[in-house]
């Protein structure tokens, strides 16, 4: 189903969303993302006697920058910790059965390429009653997880998502089907409206329930579920950037959003960079009569082989009428790349020589950045919307527990562990130093002047008098 016909829908029902523009870049950020953007890696050249299509390559840098987040966001040495055992065990069983370890990294790198994503715990196999509530007793806490173009803000305040629509297309003996599940507020409680779409023109056709019931993914989905709360059953997770598309909207935009002409100028020099490769291998031009056949009627030369290029007959007689040059501009090419290495990775937030182009290949920085650098401050800086979306998670599914029956505190004291292995902390580099001292490596006002914030003047003046020993 086309985006425009779930905004249709969605205002048939009474819902505006985000503009339109959020969705058309959306599916460009993708389009770079998979390396392959239309207009731009696909494209058309006049050759003076002909429109020839040409391809093209890509260099890969807006995955490899959304990997790379993505690994420093959410990692296995990234914890969820609670004091209270048995909610974090529920918890931890909850996770474990949605693959979280797995998924939580995955969508952050799909976070990275599109802006925004949504983790939408349910319960599974639950009994609801006539009047929408559900039964305690028996039921599973599942989660769905979205990307950008499935999710549409139906209100927002203060760039939070109050109510929103998702959407999952499911294709059942041959025919395609849209699942909108729409989180609103009615009265002082969230409801959950659940609808199916046939995929056709328009707006797509609506199934009635007593229909989809009989289509067996939706067979046990209630039309209309109260979860009597007020607190919402989604999480939004987004990166901590200005959304410059449309800076009312409250989806994010994509990591390298604002640097789509440096990613352009990547794959140009690396595209270039292989065709030198291309043009540059040897060849040797022969006149005709060298490429007869010998007495026996066999070739002179393999006709299958590409090393050797038949000239125009009498073209050597006059001067030449090909310009042939091998040269290959290996370093010319090395120092663009890494110019346009650089200011991208800056755009990003990640600082200059994160990457480097070495021996034919991109690679990215391994050394430990410190607290002061520009890649800290861009984890940290997106660990803020990544912590509190994780701590909302955890409640979602305590509270969930709870409709189930299981006792559980819901204020439970959640905290999360962020990978902090990459960034050199100031404890340790002290220790370092105390080291370099120690062995003279380091001079001691130096050492006062760098951690008590002194220059090596006032530090000299500030250290103790030495200690007189008793001869």
């Amino acid at each position: 189903m086309k985006r425009i016909n779930i905004v249709t829908f969605l205002k048939k029902k009474g819902y505006d969303t985000v503009s339109g523009d959020q969705y058309r870049a959306i599916g460009v950020w993708k389009s770079w993302y998979q390396g392959n953007v239309r207009g731009f890696h696909r494209y058309k050249i006049c050759n003076g006697a002909n429109t020839v299509r040409c391809d093209r390559l890509s260099a890969g840098m807006a995955k490899m920058l959304s990997e790379d987040l993505a690994d420093d966001l959410m990692n296995e040495k990234v914890g969820i910790t609670m004091p209270e055992e048995p909610e974090k065990n529920f918890v931890d069983d909850i996770l474990n059965q949605n693959n979280w370890a797995v998924q939580s990294n995955n969508y952050q790198e799909r976070k990275c390429y599109t802006g925004t994503v949504a983790y939408v715990p349910f319960l599974d196999k639950a009994e609801i009653a006539v009047d929408g509530s559900v039964i305690p007793g028996e039921g599973t806490i599942s989660i769905n997880y979205f990307d950008a173009e499935d999710i549409y803000p139906l209100s927002w305040v203060n760039g939070i998502i109050t109510e929103c629509a998702f959407v999952s297309v499911r294709v059942i003996k041959g025919k395609k089907y849209a699942h909108i599940q729409m989180h609103v507020m009615e009265g002082n409680e969230y409801v959950i409206q659940n609808y199916v779409v046939e995929c056709t023109s328009g707006a797509g056709t609506e199934i009635r329930p007593e229909d989809w019931k009989q289509l067996k993914p939706f067979e046990s989905m209630s039309e209309k579920v109260y979860t009597g709360s007020d607190k919402r059953q989604f999480v939004i997770d987004r990166l901590n950037n200005v959304n410059n598309i449309d800076p009312d909207s409250p989806m994010g935009v994509a990591l390298f959003a604002n640097a789509i002409d440096q990613l352009k100028g990547i794959d140009t020099v690396y595209d270039s960079y292989v065709n030198e490769f291309v043009l540059g291998k040897k060849r040797i031009f022969v006149a005709p009569e060298m490429l007869a056949r010998n007495e026996d009627g066999d070739p002179v030369f393999d006709p299958n082989d590409v090393t050797f290029y038949q000239l125009p007959e009498d073209s050597l007689k006059d001067k030449p009428l090909i310009e042939v040059n091998m040269d290959i501009r290996a370093e010319q090419h090395s120092r663009a790349m890494n110019d346009f290495l650089n200011i991208l990775s800056v755009k990003c937030g990640f600082g200059t020589q994160h990457y480097r182009f070495e021996s034919g290949s991109i690679q990215t920085a391994t050394q430990v950045i410190s607290e002061n650098s520009d890649m800290y401050k861009t984890i940290k800086k997106h660990e803020i919307i990544l912590d509190s979306a994780i701590k909302e998670l955890v409640k979602i599914i305590l509270r969930l527990g709870n409709v189930l029956g299981k006792g559980l505190d819901e204020e439970a004291e959640v905290l999360v562990d962020f990978d902090d292995s990459i960034i050199e902390d100031k404890a340790t580099e002290r220790k370092e130093d105390r080291l370099d001292v120690a062995m003279g490596a380091m001079r001691i006002e130096e050492y006062r002047a760098k951690w008590y914030n002194e220059t090596e003047e006032e530090a000299a003046k500030n250290l103790p008098d030495p200690v007189e020993t008793e001869e």
